[in-house]
C-alpha cells in the first residue's frame, strides 16, 4: 500500500524539493501552499493539492479536512514544513508581529498536528517530521522572534515524542543550516535600516536544499530514526559548541556590533 504524506510549505524550496522527492520515491504526496495560483502550478505537474493559509485557523481546519478525506483517515506522515521568518531587533518588533510569527510558525503546527494525530495513529507506525534551523537551539541578534518560534517547536517536538512513544508515531526534527532557498526572500525585515543577512563565512558552508534529503528518507524509513538530522556543518559545529562553551562565551561569539 502507498504511503501517504501531506508536506505544507511547498510552492518552493525544501517542500517543493520533497514533494517531488518524495513522489519519484513512491510516496502518495499531498501538498499544500497559501497561495491559489501554486496550488493550481502544483495539480498541473500532478500533485494533489490543498490551500492552506497557517496564519487562518479556519484555514488550517479546512486543509486538514481535505487531507483526511483524500487518505480516507489514514495517514503515514506529516511534514511540517512551512514557515517564514521575522527579523530585527525584538525592541523594533511589535506584539502583532510576534504574535503572526508564532501563529503560522508554532500554533499551526499544533493544531494541524491535532487534526491529523487520529489518521497518523491509525497508521500504525506514522511519522512526523519538523523543519525547524539552527536558530531553534542557538539564538542569534536579530532573529529572535523567528528563534523564539523554532525554539518552542523544538520543545513541543520533544514533548509531543515522549508522549507518543506508546503509540508508535515517531517525531523527528530537522535542523536545517544555511541553505540556497528562497527563504530569505519570504522574511519580513523589521528594521529597513538594518537587513540582517547570514555572515560571508556563511556562504562557505550552505548547501543545496537537496542536503535535507538524505535526512528526510531516513526520518521516513527507517525503524528507529533519530530525533534531531543537523544538516549542514555549520549546524553540526554551533550543536557542539552549545553544548561545551559557557554561555559568556558564546555570547562574546554570537553578539554582533
Amino acid at each position: 500500500m502507498m504511503k501517504s504524506i501531506f508536506i505544507t510549505g511547498c510552492s518552493s524550496g525544501i517542500g517543493f524539493l520533497a514533494a517531488n522527492a518524495l513522489k519519484a520515491r513512491g510516496y502518495r504526496v499531498i501538498t499544500s501552499c497559501r497561495k491559489p495560483h501554486d496550488v493550481e502550478r502544483l495539480v498541473a505537474l500532478g500533485f494533489e493539492s490543498v490551500l492552506l493559509d497557517l496564519d487562518d485557523p479556519q484555514s488550517v481546519t479546512q486543509a486538514a479536512q481535505q487531507v483526511l478525506a483524500l487518505t480516507d483517515n489514514n495517514l503515514y506522515a506529516l511534514f511540517n514544513n512551512a514557515g517564514y521568518g521575522v527579523y530585527g531587533k525584538l525592541s523594533a518588533i511589535s506584539r502583532q508581529q510576534l504574535e503572526q510569527q508564532f501563529s503560522t510558525n508554532f500554533f499551526a503546527v499544533h493544531q494541524l498536528t491535532q487534526l491529523l494525530l487520529p489518521a497518523i495513529e491509525a497508521h500504525g507506525g506514522g511519522r512526523i517530521i519538523q523543519t525547524s534551523s539552527i536558530v531553534g537551539f542557538i539564538a542569534t541578534p536579530r532573529r529572535g522572534a523567528y528563534s523564539a518560534s523554532k525554539y518552542a517547536l523544538e520543545a513541543w517536538s520533544d514533548v509531543m515524542r515522549l508522549e507518543l512513544a506508546s503509540n508508535n508515531v515517531k517525531v523527528c526534527l530537522i535542523e536545517p543550516g544555511p541553505l540556497t532557498t528562497d527563504f530569505k526572500a519570504n522574511v519580513q525585515q523589521v528594521e529597513h535600516n538594518h537587513t540582517v543577512n547570514n555572515p560571508p563565512i556563511a556562504k562557505r558552508f550552505t548547501l543545496s536544499p537537496e542536503a535535507i534529503l538524505p535526512k528526510l528518507y531516513h526520518a521516513l524509513e527507517s525503524r528507529s530514526p533519530k530525533v534531531r538530522y543537523r544538516v549542514t556543518i555549520v549546524t553540526k559545529l554551533a550543536a557542539i559548541a552549545k553544548r561545551v562553551l559557557p554561555d559568556k562565551l558564546m555570547d562574546k561569539i554570537l553578539v554582533t556590533k
